[in-house]
């Protein structure tokens, strides 16, 4: 029996020389080889993609409506909606410097392209509701964020913890009071650094408390429209007034709170030792009263106006642009906070799904469909977070969209997606982008939040959660 040992690696290929007495040479290929054919063959696809669209188009142009013309176009919308979707979940395509707007973006255009959609289709395929209320909360909480609010009252609320646990509590709800009104991505970006401050300051681990942050921004914007993009776009879709939809969720949200204190502090009991107490050093905020006390003032009266049943982007939209009526600060500053390429992604997300929709779907697909009694709450939430974990939420939720528009019931059944889609992205680190920036943020302070850290929390907390909700929607 022969044997090899390892002497080097060069041009991507890993060379391995025989012992004395004789073996074999074994070359494998190295991670560079591997990721040079993956780049390869991820552009030779994309490639092929463009060309078939391109070829469907054409051919829509120049022959008679025939079967073959009808196919061709089928098989171009396909190969669109299900590349796109993939380098979604991805994230990336590799070989391209394309991000996750970018690819709705092309994803989009080759779907006009193709002719699946016609281009003032196309435009009506966007939603506009949606990108307006998202542009408006995005011009809110910017101002709230530039003002020094948001940091000001998160110094002033983990100040006040004595102890590991109740640092933890007040965390918890902190994160998840403010997810539930404002956008939680930003929540996450504000809250992130400061509670590393804190942590650091009063010398304890700041993993379990960087969990909570992200864990419960991501239940604490379940509760209402304004919580996260998900949810916004389900408003807008299904009508439900804000009222109601807070009525229904909120009590999801309040008790999965609950249930992010108790899990974090049992997978971390030793940093939870009540005797060992808390003393966060006081640290300097800088915080523009009369801007501060203006955009407070903006956020009370957008959140009565949603509550009094003015259309959420109606309500947004105006509020946003009475806050930059001001001479404090730069149009360009509150600009700079806005997340422009979600917005984008937003709007070639609705365009892919309307021509897949239009191509793709007919009355005898969506019958087949609902053999699988997606009509039922606790199929939909279980199809709803699988799809949440595997394209992101906000994918997911317009590739539901055809779905719960031919159900029966579909205020229940929107409400089970706002439910599932959101509280399924606790299932893992990747799970949402709240968790990312927390792992982004504490990653630039040099501290590693692992998979495994996120996981043994977030996989029972999202478990626990999505049937807690499920229970209650099925009441």
């Amino acid at each position: 029996m022969s044997s090899t040992i390892p002497t080097n690696s060069t041009d991507g290929v890993e060379t391995k020389t025989p012992r004395a007495g004789g073996g074999t040479i074994i070359v494998l290929p190295s991670p560079r080889r591997i990721h040079s054919r993956l780049t390869w063959l991820s552009l030779v696809l994309v490639a092929a993609v463009v060309l078939i669209a391109l070829a469907a188009g054409l051919a829509s142009s120049l022959l008679a409506d025939t079967s073959f013309r009808r196919d061709f176009g089928w098989i171009a919308a396909a190969a669109i909606f299900l590349s796109s979707y993939a380098a979604l979940a991805v994230g990336r395509i590799p070989g391209l410097a394309l991000d996750r707007a970018g690819i709705a973006l092309v994803g989009a255009a080759m779907m006009v392209a193709c002719s699946a959609l016609p281009l003032d289709e196309a435009y009506r395929a966007v939603d506009l509701d949606t990108l307006t209320l998202l542009l408006g909360m995005m011009i809110v909480v910017a101002h709230l964020r530039l003002s020094g609010f948001l940091s000001l009252a998160t110094a002033f609320a983990t100040s006040r913890a004595t102890s590991p646990l109740a640092l933890l509590i007040v965390i918890t709800v902190l994160s998840g009071v403010l997810s539930a009104f404002l956008v939680n991505d930003t929540i996450c970006l504000v809250l992130t650094p400061l509670v590393i401050e804190a942590s650091r300051s009063s010398r304890r681990n700041p993993i379990p408390y960087l969990l909570a942050v992200a864990m419960a921004s991501n239940i604490g914007s379940t509760a209402t429209i304004t919580g996260n993009p998900q949810n916004m776009m389900i408003g807008s879709f299904s009508q439900i007034p804000y009222t109601d939809f807070a009525a229904v969720l909120s009590p999801v949200a309040l008790v999965s709170l609950a249930l992010v204190v108790v899990l974090i502090a049992l997978m971390h009991r030793g940093d939870m030792k009540s005797d060992a107490n808390v003393a966060i050093a006081s640290t300097e905020i800088k915080i523009d009263l009369v801007m501060g006390w203006k955009a407070i003032a903006g956020t009370v009266v957008l959140l009565a106006l949603l509550f009094a049943g003015l259309p959420p982007a109606k309500a947004a939209i105006i509020i946003g642009a009475l806050l930059l009526l001001t001479r404090r600060i730069e149009s360009q500053r509150v600009y700079a906070e806005i997340d422009w390429s979600l917005l984008l992604m937003f709007a070639g997300l609705f365009i892919i799904v309307a021509g897949a929709e239009h191509t793709l779907l007919d009355k005898d697909t969506i019958a087949r469909v609902m053999a699988f009694h997606f009509d039922r709450i606790p199929v939909l939430s279980g199809l709803t977070a699988v799809l949440s974990n595997l394209v992101s939420n906000v994918p997911a939720v317009l590739l539901l969209k055809p779905l719960v528009v031919s159900l029966p019931h579909q205020r229940s059944a929107w409400l089970t997606v706002a439910m599932a889609s959101t509280l399924a992205g606790n299932f893992t680190v990747i799970g949402s982008i709240a968790n990312l920036i927390v792992v982004q943020g504490a990653a630039a302070s040099e501290i590693e939040v692992g998979f495994w850290d996120y996981f043994r929390v977030g996989a029972p907390l999202t478990l626990l959660t999505l049937a807690l909700g499920t229970a209650w929607l099925s009441l």
